[in-house]
């Protein structure tokens, strides 16, 4: 009797936890903003799965001492739409197939067919095969949504990119970039009006 009570309390775990990850899943978007002003907007599109969000603020900080009036704003950039949702799959996916192991159901039995060798084995070490599970679904889950990107862009024209770059720009390289920008706009702004 306890062990039933055991198998429906770790089910009822494992569907709370589906629709909390469904409901709670907003595609890993997340704006940044450090600071509210007027000037002009420098914008991050970043990599979160591979710790770019430290090296964001760390260049927010050192930029809003040099340009206070500049606008900074930063956001996960999201791998395409199908890694996306093979990730959102799989994460599902895997709380399925733990519930299976630990309440000890055989899916292969519902369609005729002989379970493999590695789910008997499974039944056998309902630990390590759930910690398997689970491991091995978060490393393919990470992969998918890693981009690798640190894209910058000020007044949305593209200044840097990782991606075709291959390497992040160092402090001073963001620094002369957005100098030229900052004449190029003060010049642009500057210039008569023909009528």
């Amino acid at each position: 009797m306890a062990m039933k009570w055991l198998r429906f309390s770790l089910l009822i775990l494992g569907v709370f936890s589906l629709c909390c990850a469904i409901a709670g899943d907003n595609s890993g978007v997340k704006k940044m903003k450090m600071q509210f002003t007027t000037g002009p907007l420098l914008k991050f599109q970043i990599c979160v799965k591979l710790g770019y969000k430290r090296v964001f603020e760390e260049y927010t900080q050192a930029l809003y001492q040099r340009y206070p009036d500049i606008r900074i704003e930063g956001e996960n950039y999201l791998p395409i739409p199908l890694y996306r949702h093979i990730a959102s799959f799989l994460s599902m996916f895997k709380l399925v197939v733990i519930g299976l192991i630990i309440v000890g159901k055989d899916p292969f039995a519902l369609f005729g067919m002989q379970a493999p060798g590695i789910w008997e084995w499974g039944q056998g070490n309902k630990v390590y095969a759930c910690m398997m599970v689970f491991f091995l679904s978060n490393m393919i889950e990470n992969q998918l949504m890693s981009t690798g990107a640190f894209e910058i862009t000020f007044n949305d024209v593209p200044v840097w990119s990782k991606l075709e770059s291959g390497h992040l720009p160092s402090m001073q390289q963001l620094v002369q970039i957005l100098d030229n920008e900052m004449k190029m706009n003060v010049h642009m702004n500057t210039r008569p009006h023909h009528s």
